[in-house]
C-alpha cells in the first residue's frame, strides 16, 4: 500500500477529527475508497476508539430511490439511533462511477434529501470530516492520469495545516470585522451583507469547526445578495454536468438563472424549497496546494484564486447563537475564478484582487 494512504489515514484521524480513544466513529466508507477505510480502520484501532462501517455508493443509493414508489420514510429511526450514539462520522469518498447518481430523476434524488433532513443535521452535529481517496473514475474527471491524480490529491492533503491555518486567520478577521462583501468581475457584481456573521477559518480540522480534508478556505454566511453573478468553472451535480452559470439576485433572493450545460439540474436544484434560491455560503479559497480544477467541489472550491457561493442551507457556525440561518434541504456550491480582471471588497476595501491578497507579495490595492 502506498505509504501516503497511511499519512493520508493520520492526519484524518489525528488533525482532523482529533479522535480519542473510546469515542464511537462510523465510517462512512465509498466502494472506491477501500484501502483508505483500511488505513482509517488501523489508526483508529491505535488510538482505541470503536468504529461502523457502512457502505457509502452512489450506485447503490441511485438504485434506490429509482425503484421506490410513494413518499420516502422521513429519517429512518434505525439510521437517527446510530447517529445520536456517533461521536465521529468519517465519509471516505471514492466513486467507481461519479456519474451514478444520474440514473435515479431528479425530482426523486430531491424528494429523498428533503425525507432525511434530521438525518443530516444529526452527522453534522458529530465531529464529522468529509475525505477524499484519488480513484480512476475522479483521475478520469479531472483529466489526468491516475499517477499524476495521486499525487495532486496528496499534494493537497498532506499540507502543514498549522501553517496554512496562521495565514487563513488573516482573512477570517476581515470577514468577522466587515458589514459588507462585494464581488467584481466579468458578468459579476454582487454585494452581500456579512453583519454579525463569524467567518470559519476551515483549516481541515474540527478544532478549527472544519469539517473537509483538504481544506484550506474561509467562508461565512452572507444574507441579503443583490445583483449578479457569472460561475465559470464547471460541476457535476447529483451526477448532472453543470456549466457556465449566471444568477441574478434581487431582494436576496434568486430571480433568473441560466447555465450554458446543465440547466436542467439548476431548474431540480431551485425547485427542492424556498431555501434553496437564497445564499448560504460565500467562501473564499486559500489553499495553493490545489492547482488546477478538477470537476470536485472537494478540492476546486478550496483553491487559491476561487471564490465559491453556494445556494442552500448556512452553517449554523457562522450565525449568532440561537439565530437559524437559511434552512434547505440543500447546499450547492458553485465557484468562479478570480485569478484575473476581479477584485473582493470589505465594507469598500479591496482585500483581494486578480487573485492575490493584500498581505502577499504581487498585491495592486
Amino acid at each position: 500500500m502506498d505509504q501516503r494512504i497511511h499519512e493520508h489515514a493520520a492526519v484524518l484521524v489525528d488533525w482532523s477529527a482529533r479522535i480519542e480513544a473510546g469515542d464511537d466513529v462510523v465510517l462512512r466508507v465509498d466502494e472506491g475508497a477501500h484501502d483508505l477505510a483500511v488505513a482509517v480502520a488501523e489508526k483508529l484501532g491505535e488510538r482505541g476508539a470503536n468504529y461502523l462501517a457502512t457502505y457509502a455508493s452512489d450506485e447503490v443509493e441511485a438504485a434506490f430511490v429509482g425503484a421506490r414508489e410513494g413518499e420516502f420514510e422521513q429519517d429512518p429511526g434505525f439510521e437517527v439511533a446510530m447517529l445520536e450514539r456517533a461521536d465521529a462520522v468519517l465519509s471516505l469518498r471514492g466513486q467507481t462511477n461519479t456519474a451514478a447518481k444520474a440514473a435515479a430523476p431528479g425530482e426523486r434524488r430531491s424528494a429523498y434529501k428533503k425525507s432525511r433532513t434530521r438525518i443530516k443535521e444529526l452527522r453534522m452535529d458529530t465531529d464529522w470530516v468529509s475525505t477524499l481517496h484519488p480513484t480512476r473514475a475522479h483521475a478520469q474527471d479531472a483529466g489526468m492520469g491516475y499517477e499524476e491524480y495521486r499525487d495532486f490529491v496528496y499534494d493537497a492533503v498532506l499540507r502543514d495545516w498549522e501553517s496554512l491555518a496562521d495565514e487563513m486567520a488573516r482573512m477570517k478577521e476581515l470577514l468577522d470585522a466587515g458589514s459588507e462583501v462585494r464581488l467584481v468581475k466579468e458578468d459579476t457584481d454582487l454585494a452581500m451583507s456579512i453583519e454579525n456573521r463569524t467567518a470559519v477559518n476551515s483549516a481541515a480540522s474540527v478544532a478549527y469547526d472544519s469539517h473537509n480534508l483538504p481544506s484550506g478556505e474561509v467562508f461565512t454566511a452572507p444574507y441579503d445578495p443583490e445583483g449578479e453573478v457569472y460561475f465559470d468553472v464547471p460541476m457535476t451535480h447529483d451526477g448532472a454536468r453543470i456549466r457556465d452559470v449566471r444568477l441574478a439576485f434581487e431582494d436576496g433572493e434568486v430571480v433568473d438563472w441560466s447555465a450554458e450545460v446543465g440547466e436542467h439540474a439548476l431548474d431540480d436544484i431551485f425547485a427542492t424549497d424556498e431555501g434553496a434560491r437564497r445564499l448560504g455560503e460565500l467562501g473564499i479559497g486559500m489553499n495553493r496546494g490545489i492547482d488546477r480544477f478538477t470537476d470536485n467541489i472537494l478540492f476546486d472550491e478550496k483553491m487559491g484564486d476561487t471564490v465559491h457561493l453556494a445556494v442552500g442551507r448556512a452553517y449554523g457556525d457562522c450565525l449568532p447563537e440561537g439565530q437559524q440561518g437559511n434552512q434547505s434541504a440543500v447546499h450547492v456550491d458553485m465557484i468562479t475564478d478570480v485569478s484575473e480582471d476581479s477584485r473582493l471588497e470589505i465594507d469598500g476595501e479591496v482585500v483581494q484582487r486578480n487573485g492575490r491578497f493584500r498581505w502577499e507579495d504581487g498585491f495592486e490595492g
